[in-house]
């Protein structure tokens, strides 16, 4: 059977919107595995560091300049089971009307984390609903769920470019929240090419727009493996508000137990 010039002109065109129609399709999967394949080599480099204790300064800057300070710890334990997510405890140790504030922090995949602020002025222990986790962290910039763990299955990934950071190349990911109740549509993220350390993090609210801006600065390798930022810079570009978080200490393999990070040892902080 012959075909006419009329026939193959529209079979043509056929196969070009074919073509049109997969190609978008095809390039976002590519995306979507390059991705994920820069997040879980992050990932893999921090494994393995058991717990660590921080001792910290919490600087807040509210849009006229002032400042207010305060002096924090972190104790953190690592959960090996990739299905789980890590535990901290953040506690207060000045000024005086936030001394001996307690926060526990049990980060978990899809399901909501747990959460508790223990309040030592009302002697009782808060539990953190889930839906008031993209609230403010004692007044910071920060949202209680900065504060929980940044596990690799909570998020989506997607390889958006290359592009220079600092002076360094970094690869830039758009990270979609998988957990539900997240304050954030999407975050995006820059990770450095050479030890893919997290550089500089945008947040999206939930109307899709630029809320804030996260830099990690003052790098230092401990146990000639893992990196930590000794400086981390978040600024707010809706109200203009800044809050730091400048460590002093970070030591690796402390000793920190499960019993450490209780409910109950909330209560028993010193």
């Amino acid at each position: 059977m012959f075909t006419s010039t009329k026939q193959l002109g529209r079979l043509a065109c056929i196969g070009m919107t074919a073509s049109f129609v997969f190609l978008p399709v095809s390039l976002a999967f590519a995306n979507s595995e390059k991705g994920s394949k820069i997040a879980a080599e992050w990932d893999a480099r921090d494994r393995g560091y058991e717990d660590t204790k921080s001792v910290l300064k919490m600087i807040l800057e509210n849009r006229h300049g002032q400042k207010s300070e305060r002096k924090m710890r972190i104790k953190a334990l690592e959960v090996p089971d990739p299905d789980e997510g890590d535990k901290s405890l953040v506690i207060f140790d000045y000024p005086r009307d936030v001394k001996g504030t307690a926060f526990l922090s049990f980060a978990h995949i899809t399901e909501p984390d747990d959460q508790w602020l223990f309040l030592p002025a009302l002697k009782k222990t808060k539990r953190i609903s889930s839906k008031n986790k993209s609230g403010p962290f004692l007044g910071s910039e920060f949202a209680y769920e900065d504060f929980s763990g940044q596990e690799l299955k909570k998020y989506t990934y997607t390889w958006v470019r290359d592009e220079a950071c600092k002076d360094m190349q970094c690869f830039v990911l758009e990270q979609t929240p998988t957990y539900e109740n997240s304050g954030y549509t999407k975050i995006v993220v820059w990770y450095d090419k050479l030890e893919y350390r997290q550089q500089k993090i945008d947040y999206y609210d939930r109307k899709g727009e630029l809320l804030k801006t996260l830099t990690f600065d003052k790098f230092k390798k401990h146990l000639n493996k893992y990196w930590r930022a000794y400086d981390l810079y978040m600024v707010n570009h809706q109200t203009g508000k800044k809050t730091r978080l400048a460590y002093s200490q970070i030591e690796f393999q402390t000793g920190v137990r499960k019993r450490d990070l209780t409910r109950s040892s909330l209560e028993k902080v010193r």
